[in-house]
């Protein structure tokens, strides 16, 4: 044992060293013309600290604070890698187009979820990967997938809200969205399979935000192994559903896997690979569920403090209701009347957006607003930002679902990001709203809410409500 510390101390002191070698160089010969910033401690950098405001969810305060000191542009280390942030809509711009700026998670991602994912891919494979997603996001596809997502949805709400007084939305939320994703994406039953893999993304999803230290009993190792459960029970369904294709007992549209099976190429060979499916629907799953989760969290905490908004919404879904029998599911057709509660989402994701950045690597050196950005810095960028500068969005504070009622022709390209922009804008948008829009419509109908603690903190406690049922209306069985 002791000689097995031995060996693990003097391989975190050599690369310690390199890393601070790396460093100083970096500091000595780089362009004099950086972006301002401190890269921080040697090695380790900002990473603890960016980290720790993931985890509280004030990672965009974060950022905020640095940029109240430095400007939109600015210099920190991330991940032992030095990093450039870059806000407002032109560095948007210039992050979504650029062709010398290389999407790529961190390392730690990629060995959680796999590296084959379309978040990873470039060039043709990222067009093939991404082409092949959207022929099951598409619209003419997802309108086959609004029963299945109703009858989950009314489902969900029978055995976890009626009947309480008090609930914990977020967590809630997560189990929904993760029960609809898990259905559609990989056809995968409620029972204990599903309970056994959900428990592995909530592990494999606070290994994103822990420090990628690959050691007996810390939560990185726990994300790994979970993430090992996860792919072999993936890879299992991708080959029982190839089998099942090839015997005609399974329909191309039954869900994502068989989607992606059934695609071939112009030699009629599977135009992905079965490491390519299973990485993409690893990904799926945890964009596909904790993104809307969030999304949706969000709106009740919003509605709860905007009654009227409330009440015009519930006014929307009941004249929906009225033209339908009692239990009779919702339509592609009923959710494009949902005008008013998709630009409440909006109003939501613009202040609140879902996730923290998402960031790029330099392919070579490149300037931006007079700086210089060395060859293999990454670049970071994030929504938050850009959505809160009152030069853009007036009162940015306020929550005001108006603003999306007709777009400004003022408003600059790139200013409402919440789903990214460019060839790398999300393919699940439409899923988001078909899901978001089905759960608001049960949910705004069925249910009135509280919150119980101070707004602002409440996410961290999973935004606990009271609730009060509205009698006269019923959540039937599907």
């Amino acid at each position: 044992m002791d000689y097995y510390l031995l060996k693990i101390v003097a391989l975190t002191v050599t690369a310690s060293a390199i890393a601070i070698h790396l460093l100083i160089k970096v500091r000595k010969s780089g362009p004099a013309n950086l972006p301002p910033g401190s890269l921080g401690l040697p090695v380790i950098g900002q990473t603890l600290g960016v980290l720790r405001a993931a985890r509280a969810n004030s990672g965009n305060r974060w950022i905020q604070d640095r940029v109240d000191i430095h400007g939109p542009v600015w210099k920190a280390s991330v991940l032992c890698t030095p990093t450039v942030f870059l806000t407002g809509p032109a560095a948007n711009k210039f992050i979504f187009f650029s062709s010398v700026l290389r999407a790529r998670t961190p390392r730690s991602f990629r060995r959680i979820f796999g590296d084959k994912s379309i978040v990873d891919m470039h060039g043709e494979d990222h067009r093939r990967i991404r082409g092949a997603l959207m022929e099951f996001l598409k619209p003419d596809m997802l309108k086959l997938y609004v029963g299945r997502v109703d009858g989950q949805v009314r489902r969900h709400l029978r055995e976890n809200w009626r009947g309480r007084t008090t609930v914990r939305v977020l967590p809630l939320m997560k189990r929904l969205t993760f029960d609809v994703v898990s259905e559609l994406l990989l056809g995968l039953e409620t029972g204990a399979v599903r309970d056994a893999l959900v428990e592995d993304f909530r592990r494999m999803v606070e290994g994103v935000f822990a420090v990628p230290v690959d050691l007996p009993f810390t939560t990185f190792r726990r994300s790994l192994e979970a993430s090992r459960r996860a792919r072999l029970l993936l890879e299992g369904i991708t080959r029982d559903k190839k089998a099942m294709l090839g015997l005609g007992k399974a329909s191309p549209s039954s869900d994502l896997i068989t989607r992606l099976l059934s695609l071939t190429d112009g030699h009629g060979e599977q135009l992905l690979t079965d490491e390519e499916i299973v990485d993409n629907g690893m990904f799926a799953l945890v964009a596909g569920h904790d993104t809307t989760s969030m999304l949706m969290a969000s709106m009740v905490r919003h509605l709860a403090s905007d009654p009227a908004t409330l009440a015009a919404m519930v006014q929307e879904h009941e004249e929906i209701a009225s033209n339908k029998a009692e239990g009779e599911a919702l339509t592609w057709e009923d959710l494009s009347k949902m005008k008013l509660t998709w630009r409440v989402a909006q109003e939501t994701l613009r202040i609140d957006p879902p996730f923290f950045g998402n960031v790029r690597t330099t392919l070579e050196d490149i300037e931006f607003d007079g700086y210089r950005i060395p060859k293999g810095w990454q670049v970071f960028w994030t929504a938050k930002v850009t959505h809160m500068d009152p030069r853009i969005f007036h009162e940015p504070a306020q929550f005001d679902p108006s603003r999306f009622e007709s777009q400004s022709p003022v408003t600059p390209p790139c200013s409402f990001v919440a789903f990214g922009g460019g060839p790398r804008i999300c393919p699940a948008i439409e899923f988001t709203k078909m899901e978001t829009l089905v759960t608001m419509h049960y949910l705004v109908r069925h249910f009135r809410w509280m919150l119980c603690c101070n707004p602002v903190l409440s996410p961290l406690h999973g935004l606990p409500i009271e609730l009060e049922h509205r009698t006269s209306l019923c959540i039937r069985p599907e």
